[in-house]
C-alpha cells in the first residue's frame, strides 16, 4: 500500500490555514496544521512530509528560517517541497525565500486551482538538488532574553524622544533644520529602562547625551530593531555607550530573510567599511533574535507585529505604567497594496479584498487605544501613486488607520528624504484638516528631532 502524502500546513491566519487544509484534504493528503513556526517545525520533523506550506510571517519561528531548518535536516532536505505563501507579493520577498530554501512562493490569499498546480509540479519534478544556502552557525530558536534590572530611577517622569526622523538616508541641510534630518532611532523612558526603537543615525547624539549623562555610571540600554535596512541600523557603530566596558547594551531583533541579527549588524563594521569591528567593542554587546512576539523588558510588556514592507519588519507596542506607544517605522497599507499589485487577475477578487482587510485590520487591533502612534507616513497621496509596492504608507491612510483605532496622539514619521520642512508641514496641516472634517480630536504631529513627548502616568481608579 502505498503512503498517503503528507502536508504541514503553518499559518496564524484561521481562515486561510482551513481553507487550505481543506482543499488539500479532498486532493487525498493527509493534512497537519499548526499556527506558528516553531510547532509546524515539529510536525515536519516528526512526520517527514512531503510538503509544507507555510506562511512567511509567522510567529515564533518565521518562514525563512524555517526554511533554512528544514534545508540542514538530513532527513528532510532533498525530499520536502516548501511552499512560501505571503500577503505581501514583494519581488524581493519572493527571491529571498528561494534563496532560503523555498521551491516556490505564492501570494496569498491562495487560489485553489493555482495552489493544486504548483504542488503538482513540485512533487512531480525529479530534480532533487535545491537551492540552499546554510548558515554557518543556526542560533538556537530557544534563546531567552537576559534579566532587565531597572537603569534608571524609578520615579523619572517617563518620556518619549525623537533622535532621527528620516527614512532611506540622512538629510543634513538648511531646508531640513525643523524636523531634522537623521535617520530612525527613538528614545523611550519608563519604568526605569531606556528603550531605543531602531539605530539610524539618531542613535550618534542620543549616544554621546547618555555619556555625558551616565559618565561614570554603568548604563543599561535595549535597542530593537524593527528591521535590518541600512536606515535603521547605520548608525549603532557610533553608538558611544556601546564603547565603555562597564556598559550593558542588549540588542533585539528577529532573524531576517537571510542573515543572522548579529552577522547583519556586524558585516557593516568589517573592514574596508568601519575601523572597529563588532567583536573589538568594549561594551557588553548582548543580541538576542526573538522567536516570541510578546515579552517584557523589566516592568515594560512589549508586543510585536508583522508588517508589510520588503523583506522582514516588526512593529512595536510598548505597553507602560505611564501609557502605551506603538512604533510602525516602515508599513504599506494590505488593502491599498493588494488593489494594485496583487496576483495577476486577482488583485480586486472578493478573496483578496478580504484577505487584505483582514491583515490591515490585524495592524488596528494592534495599535487599538495607544497612546503615542510613531507610523511610517512618508508619501502624501499623490506621491503614492507612482510608489505603490515600494512598502510604505500614505498619511491619509494613516489617518484613518489611527482614528479606525481609536489612537490619541499620532506622529507622522520616516520622512521623505526629498520632503523639505514645508513640505512637511503642509502634509500635518492636510491630516490635522482631514481629522476636523470627520469631527474626530486626534492629536496629529510629525515627528521631530529633540521633540520630547511626556508619557502621562496612569490615573488610579476612582
Amino acid at each position: 500500500m502505498s503512503r498517503v502524502k503528507t502536508l504541514v500546513l503553518v499559518d496564524e491566519d484561521l481562515e486561510q490555514r482551513s481553507l487550505v487544509a481543506d482543499w488539500m484534504t479532498q486532493e487525498g493528503w493527509r493534512v497537519l496544521v499548526a499556527d506558528d513556526g516553531e510547532r509546524g517545525l515539529e510536525l515536519a520533523f516528526q512526520n517527514r512530509p512531503e510538503l509544507i506550506v507555510c506562511d512567511l510571517l509567522m510567529p515564533r519561528c518565521n518562514g525563512f528560517q524555517l526554511c533554512r531548518m528544514v534545508r540542514k535536516n538530513p532527513n528532510l532536505c532533498d525530499f520536502t517541497r516548501i511552499i512560501v505563501t505571503t500577503g505581501g507579493g514583494y519581488p524581493t520577498d519572493r527571491a529571498n525565500a528561494i534563496e532560503a530554501g523555498a521551491d516556490e512562493c505564492l501570494v496569498k490569499p491562495l487560489n485553489r486551482n493555482h495552489l493544486i498546480k504548483c504542488v503538482r509540479q513540485l512533487l512531480g519534478d525529479s530534480d532533487t538538488t535545491r537551492r540552499m544556502r546554510v548558515e554557518k552557525e543556526l542560533p538556537d530558536l530557544r534563546d531567552s532574553l537576559p534579566p532587565f534590572p531597572p537603569v534608571i530611577p524609578l520615579e523619572q517622569a517617563p518620556f518619549l524622544r525623537f533622535w532621527g526622523v528620516r527614512g532611506s538616508i540622512p538629510t543634513p541641510g538648511p531646508s531640513t533644520l525643523k524636523y531634522g534630518g537623521n535617520t530612525a532611532c527613538i528614545e523611550v523612558r519608563a519604568d526605569g529602562q531606556i528603550i531605543i526603537l531602531d539605530a539610524g543615525t539618531g542613535i550618534a547624539p542620543l549616544g554621546a547625551l547618555l555619556n555625558k549623562e551616565f559618565e561614570s555610571r554603568p548604563l543599561c540600554a535595549t535597542i530593537l530593531i524593527s528591521h535590518t535596512h541600512w536606515d535603521h541600523i547605520q548608525g549603532f557603530p557610533f553608538f558611544e555607550p556601546a564603547y565603555k566596558p562597564e556598559n550593558l547594551v542588549r540588542i533585539i531583533g528577529f532573524k531576517g530573510a537571510q542573515e543572522g541579527l548579529r552577522s547583519t549588524l556586524s558585516s557593516q563594521m568589517e573592514s574596508p567599511y568601519f575601523p572597529i569591528s563588532m567583536s573589538e567593542l568594549p561594551g557588553n554587546i548582548a543580541i538576542v533574535e526573538m522567536r516570541d512576539l510578546k515579552f517584557s523588558i523589566g516592568a515594560v510588556r512589549v508586543e510585536a507585529t508583522y508588517l508589510n514592507h520588503p523583506g522582514l519588519c516588526i512593529g512595536y507596542r510598548l505597553n507602560t505604567s505611564a501609557g502605551s506607544v506603538a512604533y510602525l517605522p516602515d508599513n504599506e497599507p494590505y488593502q491599498r497594496f493588494k488593489y494594485h499589485i496583487g496576483n495577476p487577475g486577482q488583485a480586486t477578487t472578493p478573496e483578496a479584498i478580504e484577505y487584505a482587510r483582514r491583515q490591515d485590520q490585524r495592524i488596528v487591533d494592534f495599535i487599538q487605544g495607544v497612546d503615542v502612534l510613531v507610523i511610517d507616513s512618508q508619501y502624501d497621496s499623490i506621491e503614492y501613486k507612482s510608489r505603490i509596492g515600494w512598502g510604505h504608507g500614505c498619511v491619509d491612510d494613516v489617518v484613518a488607520l489611527a482614528l479606525s483605532a481609536k489612537v490619541k496622539k499620532l506622529f507622522l514619521f520616516h520622512h521623505d528624504p526629498r520632503h523639505d520642512d514645508a513640505h512637511i508641514d503642509s502634509m500635518v496641516e492636510w491630516a490635522r484638516s482631514f481629522t476636523r472634517t470627520l469631527g474626530e480630536d486626534l492629536e496629529v504631529a510629525a515627528a521631530q528631532e529633540g521633540l520630547m513627548v511626556s508619557l502621562a502616568p496612569a490615573r488610579a481608579p476612582v
